[in-house]
C-alpha cells in the first residue's frame, strides 16, 4: 500500500493524475455496466467510478480498501462534498479487510439509538458528524497551547493521586495497596496544586486537565471530564478577564470561524437571578422574571402577602394552548422545587383569567397588565415561596418556552462574565452557612467587615463565562492571606484540627510568602459540546458514560476478582 494522498487533497489541479486512495466504503452503487463507490477517509468522501472492464472483487459497506486509478473531472458534480467536481477512475481495487454488516449507518443521519452508538462506539465514530466534533476539539486544544505559551504561560502537570478533599462533589477514591486503609483521591480539579505553583512562583501556569466527581449525570456532564486549567499571579480580577477573553475569541475564530465582540460585558450574580432566574443565564431571547413583592404586598391571599419572594413571567401568544393538562405539568415542575404550586393566569382579550383571580383585586389586575405589557393570548406565571426556589423555577421555565416556542435564533452565540457571586450562601435543607464556590475563593476588600457580623453580605471576587445559557467556565481570585483564609474556615465550621487534618500543608503554605493569585477553568467538553452545535456532551467525549455512569462500550465498571481485593486489603459486608 503505497497511498499518494487523501481524498480530499484532491481536486481540480488533480485532474489526469494517478493516485492511489485508501479508506471505507460508505457506499456502493451498481448500475450493471459501472460502479459507483463513496469511499471515506477521515478526511472525507470522494466519488470512485469503476467501468466495465475492471475486475471487481467483492466489496460491501465498510470494506476497507486500495484504489488506484486517474482523477478525472465529473459530470454531475456534487456541491455537497469537498471532492464533487472530481472522482477517480479506478483501474484497480483491492480489499484491504473485510467487515461484518454494522449494526448502524455510517452516516450523519444513523438510525441507533445512543444506546447502540454507545456499544459500537468505534463504528460511531466513524460517522463524518462525529469526526467533526472531534476536529473542533482538537482545533480548541491548539489555540489554547499556542495562545496561553504566547502569553507567558507555563504547562505543568499536577498529580491525578491525590489527597482526599471535603469540598465539592463525591470524590472516586483509589485504595492503596502498599498502604491498606489509606486511599488516594482522583483529583475534582487541580485547584490546590495550582495555587501551590503561584506560592512557588511560577505566576502563570495551565494544563489541561483530567477531572473526576462521582455525581449524578446529565446531558451536559460527564464523572471524568477535560478542563483548560489556569492560574496567574499578579494581575487584578479585570486584568485576568481581559486575557482570558483574548483566549475564548481565539478560540471561536480558530474552531468555526466567528469573530466575538470584546470587551464581553459583565452581569452581577444577583442581577442574572432576579432578571434571568439563573447563574448561567441564557440572554438571547427576551423572557424576563419581574419582581411582584411590592405588587401584591397587601395581597387578600395569605401565601402572597407572606412569601420570601413572588416573581413571574410572561409568555407570549400561548394562552390557547395552554390546557389544563399543560398547567398541571408546569405545578411538577414546580414541584420538583420544592415548591407547592404556581399560579398561571391567561389574557384572553382585555381580561386576565384563570381560578386565583378571585384573590387579587382590581387594583393588582390593573398593576399586572401594565407591568408586563399583556395581551390577548398571553399567559403569566407566577411563583412564590423561598427566593432560592422561586428563582430558579421561572429560570427553568423561562429556558423551557425560549426553546420550545423557537425565541432563539439558530447559529447565535452570547457570551457574558457573570461576577460578583455571594461569597457564601445558606444550605437549603439546614439552614448552614457553605461556600457558594470553594473556600480559597476571595472575599472583596470592601467586603472583608461583614466576616465578622454577617458573612451572607459578603460578595466575592469570583466569575463564571456563560455562553448560550451553559457555564462554559469559572474561577475566583484566591485568598492569599493567611489570616483570612483561616477565618473563611472557621466560618464554615471547622476547627483547628479539621483544618490542619483536610489543609494543613496548603495553610502552611501560606505562610511563605503567597502573592495576590487568581485563576479559572474552561470545561473543554463543554466548549466542545457549544461549539459543535450539539446539546449532548457525550458526543464531544470519545469514549463516554451513560447516564447511569456505565461505558456500554467495555462494561465499565465491572466486578474484580478476590485476589485483585486480597490484594488491596478490601472486603464487602455480604450481607448488603
Amino acid at each position: 500500500m503505497e497511498r499518494t494522498c487523501r481524498n480530499t487533497d484532491l481536486g481540480v489541479k488533480d485532474i489526469n493524475r494517478e493516485v492511489t486512495i485508501l479508506g471505507w466504503v460508505s457506499k456502493r452503487r451498481n448500475l450493471g455496466a459501472i460502479l459507483f463507490i463513496d469511499l471515506r477517509d477521515r478526511s472525507g468522501i470522494i466519488q470512485v467510478v469503476v467501468n466495465e472492464g475492471v475486475e471487481i472483487p467483492d466489496i460491501r459497506n465498510e470494506y476497507v480498501i486500495e484504489v488506484k486509478g486517474i482523477v478525472e473531472r465529473r459530470s454531475n458534480p456534487n456541491k455537497q462534498l469537498k471532492t464533487g467536481e472530481i472522482e477517480v477512475n479506478a483501474s484497480k481495487i483491492t480489499v484491504i479487510n473485510k467487515a461484518k454488516t454494522t449494526p448502524m449507518i455510517i452516516a450523519d443521519e444513523t438510525d441507533a439509538l445512543e444506546d447502540t452508538r454507545l456499544k459500537y462506539r468505534y463504528l460511531d465514530l466513524r460517522r463524518p458528524m462525529m469526526q467533526r466534533y472531534f476536529d473542533i476539539r482538537d482545533q480548541i486544544k491548539i489555540t489554547t497551547h499556542k495562545y496561553l505559551h504566547e502569553h507567558q504561560f507555563i504547562e505543568i502537570e499536577t498529580p491525578m493521586l491525590c489527597a482526599s478533599s471535603p469540598e465539592g462533589a463525591k470524590e472516586y477514591l483509589v485504595p492503596s495497596r502498599l498502604h491498606q486503609g489509606c486511599f488516594y483521591a482522583l483529583p475534582q480539579s487541580p485547584q490546590m496544586y495550582k495555587q501551590l505553583l503561584m506560592v512557588a512562583g511560577f505566576e502563570r501556569y495551565y494544563q489541561i486537565a483530567r477531572c473526576f466527581r462521582d455525581e449524578d449525570l446529565r446531558a451536559d456532564r460527564q464523572p471524568d471530564f477535560t478542563q483548560i486549567d489556569i492560574e496567574t499571579s499578579f494581575l487584578t480580577q479585570d486584568e485576568f478577564l481581559t486575557m482570558m477573553e483574548g483566549l475564548i475569541h481565539d478560540i471561536f475564530k480558530n474552531t468555526i470561524g466567528y469573530e466575538v465582540k470584546l470587551p464581553l460585558r459583565q452581569m452581577p450574580y444577583k442581577e442574572a437571578m432576579d432578571k434571568y432566574g439563573s447563574d448561567k443565564p441564557d440572554t438571547r431571547f427576551d423572557i424576563h422574571l419581574h419582581d411582584l413583592k411590592e405588587l401584591f404586598y397587601n395581597s387578600s391571599f395569605e401565601g402572597y402577602r407572606t412569601a420570601e419572594a413572588i416573581k413571574g413571567i410572561k409568555v407570549e401568544g400561548v394562552a390557547n394552548v395552554t390546557s389544563r393538562k399543560v398547567i398541571d405539568s408546569l405545578t411538577l415542575e414546580a414541584k420538583k422545587f420544592s415548591l407547592g404550586g404556581l399560579t398561571v393566569l391567561k389574557m384572553e382579550g382585555e381580561a386576565l383569567t384563570g381560578s386565583f383571580m378571585k384573590f387579587v383585586s382590581e387594583e393588582e389586575t390593573a398593576a399586572l397588565i401594565k407591568e408586563f405589557d399583556l395581551h390577548d393570548n398571553d399567559i403569566l406565571i407566577i411563583a412564590a415561596g423561598p427566593y432560592n426556589r422561586v428563582t430558579p423555577l421561572l429560570g427553568a421555565l423561562r429556558n423551557k418556552y425560549g426553546k420550545e416556542l423557537g425565541l432563539i435564533k439558530p447559529n447565535t452565540y452570547d457570551l457574558l462574565w457573570v461576577v460578583d457571586f455571594p461569597m457564601f450562601e445558606r444550605d437549603v435543607e439546614n439552614g448552614q452557612i457553605v461556600a457558594t464556590h470553594h473556600p480559597f475563593t476571595r472575599p472583596k476588600d470592601e467586603d472583608l467587615k461583614y466576616l465578622d457580623t454577617d458573612p451572607t453580605k459578603c460578595i466575592s471576587y469570583a466569575y463564571d463565562i456563560v455562553i448560550n445559557g451553559y457555564e462554559a467556565g469559572g474561577g475566583t481570585l484566591r485568598i492569599y492571606d493567611q489570616d483570612v483564609q483561616k477565618k473563611i474556615f472557621e466560618i464554615l465550621g471547622l476547627s483547628d484540627d479539621e483544618i490542619k487534618e483536610k489543609f494543613g500543608y496548603f495553610v502552611d503554605a501560606l505562610q511563605y510568602g503567597t502573592p495576590p493569585h487568581g485563576g479559572m477553568a474552561f470545561g473543554l467538553d463543554r466548549l466542545a459540546m457549544i461549539l459543535g452545535g450539539t446539546d449532548n456532551i457525550r458526543d464531544v467525549i470519545a469514549f463516554p458514560k451513560n447516564l447511569a455512569g456505565v461505558e456500554p462500550m467495555s462494561g465499565a465498571p465491572t466486578s474484580v476478582t478476590k485476589e485483585q481485593l486480597d490484594d488491596l486489603g478490601i472486603k464487602f459486608d455480604e450481607q448488603k
